[in-house]
């Protein structure tokens, strides 16, 4: 069939169920990356940009302005857009967010509306978070608000994320919710006036409640490690770096990330490789059929705890990112 036409506005497109250049390498069926080449072409013919990431604010900084009007489809970009960039879009379904592209519109209802954006849950958190905490708090958090608002007030020694720790919040709770905006007080683009904490539905979560996230999901059996879901920004493919020279991992370990991303820190990506783990493009665990071979992953990630299962039919164990490059050097002992 041909495809005519061409986008109307800069389109990314969301990740492939392969890394375009090393899918053998991962396990991937030739039929399966033939059809995959084949969807992303057709792609191409269109303008889209081939980036295959879901962290497109992450290799172009200029991509989203607070107050734009988007049409984004991949769950944890639209999270982030409307969260931490302030710009405004809705949940889209792949063929809405490419009818928008070709035109150039999108329709005026939901999170473009000042009244779809005011907050519905106050979620108060008395607990001390560092990074993978930040996900197993979206896990919780998505799964009591569904598709609500959550305005956060988190009490802490580490009370103010960074952009890969709102990262991981916003992309847990679109998994195991349907959130696709939340707030952190004094940290993100405020809520549109008028509203009014006293009257939110109210969540108060400490640190035993993140705790038995872990708890419930813990890193005992695992086959593999896989980190960046959503995709490794540079900050992390550093501390993974770190933490992995001069060591030698002992069971697969994936490191996901954007194509762009890799391509301007090939020393880290060298460090990471020197150890065994593999650093793959334009995938990730949840997306590609090469994960379904592994019985249990190990993941630092709420979207991928709650994804794998039902995207992948594999079990997943939760760890901190110090945790899970532990279990790929020691084999989980």
């Amino acid at each position: 069939m041909d495809i005519e036409g061409q986008v109307a506005v800069p389109s990314i497109l969301n990740p492939a169920g392969m890394d375009l250049c090393r899918w053998r390498e991962m396990g991937i069926d030739a039929q399966f990356a033939e059809k995959q080449q084949q969807t992303i072409e057709a792609y191409r013919k269109l303008g889209v940009s081939i980036d295959c990431t879901c962290t497109p604010y992450q290799i172009y900084d200029a991509l989203a302005s607070p107050g734009d009007h988007l049409a984004w489809s991949e769950s944890s970009a639209v999270s982030y857009a409307n969260s931490v960039i302030g710009a405004r879009t809705n949940r889209e379904g792949g063929p809405s967010a490419l009818a928008a592209a070709l035109v150039g519109k999108t329709a005026l209802y939901g999170y473009h509306l000042d009244e779809s954006r005011r907050p519905t849950h106050l979620i108060e958190v008395d607990a001390d978070l560092r990074g993978a905490d930040y996900g197993a708090l979206g896990y919780l958090v998505g799964g009591m608000v569904k598709d609500g608002v959550p305005f956060f007030r988190l009490r802490g020694l580490h009370a103010q994320p960074g952009r890969d720790e709102l990262k991981a919040l916003g992309a847990s709770m679109a998994a195991s919710g349907s959130v696709a905006l939340y707030y952190v007080e004094d940290v993100t683009p405020a809520p549109p006036a008028p509203w009014r904490a006293e009257e939110l539905a109210k969540i108060s979560l400490g640190q035993k409640d993140i705790q038995e996230v872990y708890a419930a999901h813990p890193a005992e059996g695992v086959k593999a490690v896989a980190l960046g879901c959503p995709h490794c920004s540079a900050a992390e493919l550093a501390r993974i770096a770190r933490l992995l020279e001069g060591g030698k991992v002992v069971m697969e370990m994936w490191v996901c990330t954007a194509r762009k991303t890799a391509e301007q820190n090939p020393h880290l990506v060298r460090i990471i490789e020197e150890s065994g783990a593999r650093v793959y493009c334009d995938t990730c665990m949840v997306v590609s059929p090469a994960a379904e071979r592994l019985e249990k992953i190990m993941v630092n990630s709420g979207k991928a705890l709650a994804y794998l299962p039902g995207l992948a039919g594999v079990k997943a164990g939760l760890g901190s990112l110090e945790e899970c490059v532990d279990a790929a050097l020691s084999g989980g002992r």
